[in-house]
């Protein structure tokens, strides 16, 4: 920071990770501003019930990808694998598959048999398992399976009969990160990308992109899933905020 021309009073930290510091730290509304804490769900639960700060909360990342009945398999297959397997320790990573029940039978037994070689763990409805067959490794679901984010190769899958039953599902259990659906429709695309609500929405492309680099944005102090973000006069307009819509061919991340 010196070299670089920045005073070295810019920067202070506190080396003793007492939470009782902590707890003092985020009472100080005369000298810090905004607090954005980074670390797990006990960590910001105790930042969010303790702070009198405003907090830019980077909350986990449970993402769905959602599969319609007219997605190309072959697409689905590459960015399923791609969101869940690629890295799957991060927030960005796909937890839940969501299926329509058109194309289930047409993708889920290869995509299952791919996935255990990768050695990811399922979670799958009754539909789901109907489908993979008795002999399939698979574990049934539950709604505490749906809430929980892995940040491990593990997955749930739950088969849908429709896009509102999709929708309905990411906004009971969805953290408002990173969403992503897989059609050959426009109409659909654009009706998933206007009711879910996440900070980055996909259509045909996997999750895996939301991160500062990949969007430009050069480093990043976290993945916001709120909407915290107004300085001066607020109208209409202040009282929105924005969201990155990101539309793919296919594309996965390397």
């Amino acid at each position: 920071m010196v070299s670089a021309g920045l005073p070295a009073a810019c920067l202070w930290g506190i080396a003793d990770s007492d939470r009782k510091l902590i707890e003092e730290l985020l009472k100080q509304t005369d000298h810090i501003d905004v607090v954005v804490p980074r670390g797990g769900e006990q960590l910001i639960d105790f930042v969010v019930k303790h702070s009198k700060i405003p907090i830019i909360k980077n909350d986990r990342g449970l993402c769905h990808v959602y599969a319609h009945e007219d997605a190309d398999v072959e697409m689905a297959r590459k960015i399923v694998i791609n969101a869940k397997v690629q890295r799957p320790g991060v927030c960005n990573s796909m937890e839940t598959l969501l299926v329509h029940e058109r194309l289930a039978p047409q993708l889920l037994p290869k995509l299952f048999a791919e996935t255990v070689d990768l050695s990811v763990k399922w979670h799958a409805c009754t539909k789901t398992l109907a489908i993979l067959g008795p002999k399939a490794a698979a574990q049934v679901a539950t709604d505490l399976n749906f809430s929980t984010e892995y940040l491990d190769l593990e997955m749930n899958c739950r088969i849908v009969s429709s896009l509102e039953e999709a929708l309905a599902h990411i906004d009971r259990f969805g953290s408002r990160h990173s969403e992503a659906i897989l059609t050959a429709s426009e109409k659909t695309a654009k009706k998933f990308e206007s009711e879910v609500d996440a900070a980055v929405v996909y259509w045909n492309a996997s999750t895996r992109f939301t991160d500062g680099f990949e969007l430009g944005l050069g480093g990043e102090l976290g993945i916001s899933t709120q909407k915290l973000h107004v300085r001066g006069p607020v109208g209409l307009r202040e009282l929105t905020s924005e969201r990155w819509i990101i539309e793919g061919t296919g594309q996965t991340r390397r």
